[in-house]
């Protein structure tokens, strides 16, 4: 089984890009954040001609998560049941026996603002929610953007962003939180080029300088890092005209 994550940045603007890497990249699974579509102008018809079923929350301009799946897709439940939130950030289901939710983690806008609090207020509920799912599957993939670059590894300088957001010791804490659970980072259980990164701001020419962070994650229960063969991600896509800003990520289970 092959799991993928991609931050589309708009589906309505980017579904060319998802049906050609589709196309290219036959996953099984492949969770979208940032579908920025309400439900009624989701493109299901063109997502089911590729072979895919689909599941999504979505709400205007904003957010938004979908599961696609080559097998039948069980059991969904929209939002964090732990955490009241009109924000369409995530969905889980259960496909071949292996409980998948797709996470689009709060951006947090700014360290110390009411937005960071909510960030880190909506980690702290997944995290519970999370002991609860894994408690009740055993295979279990978290997948998405986190909003946040695990360690030093992860960012192209460091020292530039010390202390920011993305990079804030109370946003890694918070992600640690995760991984304490008993998830595995897929990424990191391989050997990787250095400078590796899954997001490029619009900006400075920041892909171009390769000056991006790593914050689109798979994080694995143990039964799945247990037969996790590899993970890379895709930089291909961001060269591509009109590109989102995230790059796909994808694991491979044995």
């Amino acid at each position: 089984m092959k799991l993928a994550t991609w931050n589309v940045n708009s589906l309505k603007v980017r579904l060319p890009h998802l049906l050609q890497w589709l196309a290219e990249n036959p996953v099984d699974v492949l969770c979208l954040q940032e579908t920025k579509l309400t439900d009624d102008k989701f493109p299901v018809a063109e997502i089911n001609a590729a072979g895919y079923q689909v599941a999504f929350s979505g709400q205007k301009t904003y957010n938004g998560v979908a599961i696609l799946s080559k097998l039948p897709i069980l059991d969904v439940v929209r939002n964090n049941p732990r955490f009241d939130d009109p924000q369409q950030r995530i969905l889980a289901a259960t496909i071949d026996g292996v409980r998948i939710l797709c996470a689009y983690v709060p951006n947090g806008q700014a360290v110390d603002s009411d937005k960071y609090a909510y960030k880190l207020a909506w980690l702290a509920a997944l995290a519970e929610w999370l002991a609860d799912e894994m408690r009740s599957y055993p295979q279990l993939a978290i997948l998405g953007d986190y909003n946040i670059a695990p360690d030093d590894r992860d960012v192209h300088d460091p020292a530039e962003w010390a202390g920011q957001l993305h990079c804030s010791d109370k946003e890694r804490a918070a992600l640690g939180e995760l991984t304490a659970l008993g998830l595995t980072d897929a990424f990191r259980m391989f050997e990787q080029p250095d400078k590796t990164f899954s997001w490029w701001d619009y900006r400075q020419l920041a892909f171009r300088r390769n000056r991006g962070l790593r914050i689109d994650h798979i994080l694995l229960s143990q039964a799945l890092a247990a037969r996790c063969t590899a993970c890379a991600i895709d930089r291909n896509p961001r060269k591509w005209e009109q590109p989102s800003d995230h790059a796909p990520v994808i694991a491979t289970i044995g």
